[in-house]
């Protein structure tokens, strides 16, 4: 069971995700250091959590902006050998360029603007999720053939809200994952949290505040 360090970065700073209300977003507030030094904190997350692994939301791109490129080259540098996925809001197979080798693109469904096509093999697809229900076009949720090895079940409600992981909603992509490794994201409070998503199959989970606030860490 993997943990994956979520950076979230708006206007060249970490801000503190909550509920996927992104307009009332605002610099993260952590022991692990300042909202405005993005690769050191990019750092501190990847060393609290044991992981070599990184999830970075570019939430400026997500939302029709410009890809924070120099930003995202200052993490990559900073964290040599780390995988680092990023969400850029790509519309796309071909909108993913990426300004390091080795960055790994994330498809979010909520952003994608296309029916289903193959996606990248290095890709990883977010299946998004809202407190309605799936976001962007059906396709992408109905045809599982389609996905990449890598899912995401991002539930987006839960995201920052203590309530814990949407165990229903991840329970039915994992139904139709077929061995494909499956992570959680959103709602992760705790070590029994993990447990639960490990005993429920998925390969890894999310996770950013249960991180800044010590409740998860290298041994969980």
């Amino acid at each position: 069971m993997r943990i994956v360090p979520v950076l979230d970065l708006m206007g060249g700073v970490v801000v503190h995700g909550r509920g996927g209300r992104r307009e009332s977003y605002a610099p993260i507030r952590t022991p692990l250091g300042h909202a405005d030094d993005v690769p050191g904190l990019a750092a501190r997350l990847v060393q609290a959590a044991g992981a070599d692994t990184l999830y970075v939301a570019d939430l400026d791109a997500i939302l029709g902006g410009a890809l924070q490129r120099d930003l995202l080259a200052h993490i990559g540098a900073r964290l040599p050998g780390v995988d680092i996925w990023v969400d850029g809001g790509f519309g796309a197979p071909g909108q993913e360029s990426l300004p390091q080798a080795g960055m790994r693109p994330v498809f979010g469904t909520e952003s994608l603007s296309c029916a289903v096509v193959e996606l990248p093999p290095e890709a990883v697809l977010s299946l998004d999720f809202s407190a309605r229900g799936f976001v962007g076009p059906a396709s992408w949720l109905g045809d599982h053939r389609s996905w990449p090895r890598r899912v995401i079940c991002m539930t987006m409600a839960a995201v920052g809200g203590g309530a814990g992981p949407e165990i229903q909603t991840i329970q039915a992509v994992l139904a139709r994952a077929e061995g494909r490794a499956v992570y959680a994201a959103g709602g992760v409070r705790d070590a029994e949290d993990i447990r639960a998503l490990a005993a429920q199959g998925c390969a890894g989970a999310l996770v950013a505040t249960a991180l800044h606030d010590g409740r998860i860490g290298a041994l969980y």
